[in-house]
């Protein structure tokens, strides 16, 4: 049996993914947390178990402040509307990465997924599944930005590019630039390489958005955007961007 834990403050939810999870005779559901601060005495004072399904936006934090607090050995499923998290989940013992609403065939696959990863005498060796969930991450698709009190969605297919200014990594939309959580590095791991790439220190480009590009007998070369905006292309990456061009 695999002892299983959810963590998820909506009701609702929390129901119907403990519905789903009882159709799978070999999960053992052990235990229901709705906050972080439940999470952090619950994993101080239970035995851990082998698989976690969490949320990661509850109403006093992110879950992630419970595995900050308290090391688990069991690996996690998390579980939400938003995947602007995708790149500190994978760092924090995640498997996989379910959007909601949750999918049965999405479910079956990350429980199958898991069983995977776990020998026959059920021993766990941490750094080569890192390894495995390293090679098997999933791409960006939605970003999650705030507007004064309110949240937006943003699909990454709709950013030209990613700038870096004041210590602060903006997206520029057709629409307007948003100040995101992210750095540079960071997106460089998660956004689809098809489409994006980092030109220089301080942007990444979505190759969509391209108006022209301008060269120059010195190999220099700038790419005019939509919306305005030129951008250069630092010298040491041109022979990779103009390969990447052709991909």
């Amino acid at each position: 049996m695999i002892k299983t834990v959810i963590i998820e403050d909506e009701k609702p939810a929390s129901r119907k993914l403990e519905r789903m999870l009882s159709e799978f005779p070999e999960i053992e559901l052990v235990g229901k947390i709705e906050s972080v601060e439940e999470g952090v005495k619950w994993f101080s004072e239970n035995e851990h178990p082998q698989l976690i399904f969490s949320d990661i936006v509850l109403g006093d934090g992110l879950s992630f402040d419970i595995f900050e607090k308290v090391q688990t050995k069991g690996f996690i499923i998390y579980t939400t509307a938003f995947d602007q998290y995708t790149l500190k989940a994978f760092k924090l013992n995640s498997i996989d990465y379910l959007l909601k609403p949750i999918l049965d065939e999405d479910l079956a696959a990350a429980i199958e997924k898991f069983k995977s990863f776990i020998p026959s005498d059920n021993s766990v060796n941490s750094q080569e599944i890192k390894q495995l969930i390293k090679k098997d991450k999933s791409t960006l698709s939605r970003i999650l930005v705030k507007i004064g009190y309110n949240l937006k969605i943003i699909q990454t297919q709709e950013v030209s590019y990613f700038f870096s200014e004041n210590k602060i990594v903006y997206l520029q939309t057709q629409e307007r630039s948003f100040p995101s959580d992210f750095t540079l590095d960071e997106l460089e791991d998660v956004l689809d390489e098809k489409k994006f790439f980092r030109v220089n220190r301080q942007f990444i480009i979505n190759s969509d958005y391209i108006k022209n590009i301008h060269t120059s007998p010195n190999y220099k070369v700038e790419l005019e955007f939509q919306p305005q905006e030129e951008i250069t292309v630092s010298r040491d990456r041109v022979k990779d961007f103009k390969d990447w061009l052709v991909k």
